[in-house]
């Protein structure tokens, strides 16, 4: 028997150590949720602190004065008319798209979907560089307008249209992406039920499949609209040699052109693009709040329409000419174009050289500086997320909490944002993060990498939430219950479940902090240029054949590395299901 007293002061000592380990996590939890505070939330303070503040204290002044000028109306309705009108065209043909890849019995689909992400795989400014030139004087369309003699017409990128196309075929995937799943979910039976009825295939999808898809084609319409909204690079290349603003370009300009208030501008005119974002979330969400139907959580891949030999080949040389001329044949068009020794030149082989690639590769060590940054610049940011982002899952999924869901929309907030409204607010921050401290950071690569981290760590975190979401729990619990150590419950068990989710979010924030431009075009200086830096300014000199060079080799490392990521992917699956055999064998 252990004494009354020795048991008392056990009791004691255990109730102390846990006490002390809840407050020491507790601690923890506090410093972790004031830095994402600190990183993710104060810049946006700070940029509308500057938009109502002046040297008198709180003022609306630069509200009167940006919004007094006829310019800033202006660039407000072209951003307005541009986002919606491309928003209009991205639903069209991402919803068509996906209907067609959900119900119908065509062949090829793995390859046409493969084919249907390549314009949202490749930056948004290198497919505006292919369709330049495969729209330009010397590309394949008027050749083929000058071989059947007719005039041809004016396919003019540079102009109000011309942004508006580039940004609907760019973020159709978006909504295609939304659609083609929500599409699968819903229940077969009801359209059965429906055909049975006597109801017309327009009618169902009328009133069966519209409403019920509504919320799947909201989201991808919200998420197209908002990258509408946010992009910079098509604008940037196709509107400023035309002297089209639109908010995110007019940002650019202000901060650019420095003077003694032109952050004060920058800044109410962020506030200005942020609150559209805004108006068009609220009007998501009204649509989706509208539809009372929701859709099942079983996907059916099995087609539901199946149509005759002649017709299903119509659909598909339609289908697959409306993806290589979307997809494809513009960054040949680009490729081939890199090759012409000046640009203007007709594509002949006497035309054809090596020089633009020879400048590129070995002559202009701005480039190899960039591809180095860019590179420095991906993989810290990669290892970062990778770090913060999978915690913020894990935590999620261990232990969810109030905090940890706060914590998650507060890590949203930076990528949600418009990427112009983010650098500048990261220009903001980190001049004086705190009152009298100047750490010099403005101005140097380190801005570069705050900025990558804070706006690509909730990539990770999809990721990662994602990856943890198909973990059976009680696969943990029974590694624990028989005394796995920790390291060895990570290695044999949750690691092979969990890398290739986690590594497929790993990859995509990768990707998009090597090629980012928007952020880059406000934050960057000399010594830092990035990839998207350097192939913007080539363009903005008049370095065409230089600018289509770089982004030929950038295409083709961005296809290898997805060709490469697939095949590591698979040989994963392979080795864990072999893994998980072997083990159901051996008990």
């Amino acid at each position: 028997m252990i004494p009354q007293h020795l048991q008392t002061e056990r009791k004691t000592s255990r109730s102390y150590s846990f006490s002390f380990s809840s407050f020491f996590r507790s601690c923890y939890g506090l410093v972790g949720f004031v830095l994402i505070v600190f990183l993710f939330i104060l810049p946006i303070i700070r940029l509308v602190w500057l938009s109502i503040s002046s040297e008198d204290g709180l003022s609306l002044a630069m509200y009167e004065e940006v919004l007094s000028n006829p310019i800033t109306w202006k660039t407000v309705q072209s951003t307005v008319i541009i986002t919606v009108i491309s928003t209009l065209i991205a639903l069209v043909v991402g919803v068509l798209l996906a209907w067609i890849m959900a119900y119908v019995n065509i062949r090829g689909k793995k390859w046409i979907q493969l084919l249907i992400f390549l314009p949202f795989i490749i930056p948004s400014y290198i497919t505006t560089l292919a369709w330049v030139q495969f729209l330009g004087k010397n590309g394949p369309i008027q050749a083929i307008f000058e071989l059947l003699s007719i005039e041809a017409p004016n396919l003019n990128l540079y102009s109000m249209e011309g942004i508006i196309f580039m940004l609907g075929i760019t973020h159709f995937p978006l909504v295609y992406l939304f659609s083609v799943a929500i599409f699968r979910k819903i229940p077969r039976e009801l359209q059965d039920a429906a055909k049975v009825g006597g109801a017309s295939n327009g009618t169902i999808f009328r009133k069966i499949v519209l409403p019920m898809a509504l919320p799947g084609i909201a989201g991808g319409g919200l998420l197209a609209f908002l990258s509408s909204l946010d992009n910079f690079g098509i604008p940037a290349f196709l509107g400023i040699p035309a002297n089209i603003r639109v908010l995110s370009t007019y940002i650019y300009e202000q901060v650019i052109g420095y003077g003694p208030s032109a952050f004060a501008r920058a800044s109410v005119l962020s506030v200005l693009l942020g609150v559209i974002a805004i108006i068009g979330t609220i009007v998501q969400w009204v649509i989706v709040r509208k539809s009372k139907v929701n859709e099942t959580t079983k996907m059916e891949m099995e087609p539901r329409y199946f149509l005759s030999n002649r017709k299903r080949l119509t659909v598909e040389c339609c289908l697959w000419g409306f993806i290589l001329l979307t997809s494809f044949i513009p960054f040949l068009t680009m490729g081939a174009t890199s090759f012409i020794k000046a640009y203007g030149l007709p594509l002949k082989w006497e035309n054809l050289s090596l020089k633009n690639y020879r400048f590129i590769l070995f002559e202009d060590q701005k480039v190899m500086n960039a591809v180095g940054n860019s590179l420095l610049l991906a993989s810290v940011t990669l290892l970062c997320c990778l770090i913060i982002g999978t915690a913020i899952a894990y935590i999620r999924f261990k232990k969810p909490s109030f905090l940890i869901k706060v914590t998650e929309v507060l890590v949203t907030i930076p990528y949600a944002l418009p990427g112009t409204v983010f650098a500048l607010s990261i220009i903001l921050m980190w001049l004086q993060p705190i009152p009298g401290w100047q750490p010099g950071i403005y101005g140097t690569i380190w801005i570069l990498l705050i900025a990558y981290v804070t706006r690509f760590t909730i990539l990770q975190v999809r990721g990662s939430a994602a990856a943890f979401s198909q973990l059976d729990p009680s696969m943990e619990e029974a590694a624990r219950v028989s005394g796995a150590r920790v390291w060895v419950k990570w290695q044999k068990i949750l690691m092979p479940l969990l890398l290739p989710g986690v590594m497929g979010g790993a990859l995509l924030v990768f990707l998009t902090a090597l090629t980012e431009l928007t952020v880059s075009s406000l934050l960057w200086s000399s010594g830092s240029e990035t990839i998207g830096v350097v192939i913007f300014s080539y363009e903005q000199g008049g370095f065409s054949t230089h600018s289509t060079a770089f982004s030929s080799i950038i295409v083709l490392a961005i296809l290898l590395a997805g060709i490469l990521y697939i095949i590591v992917n698979k040989m994963w699956e392979k080795r864990v299901i072999k893994t998980d055999d072997t083990t159901s064998r051996n008990q």
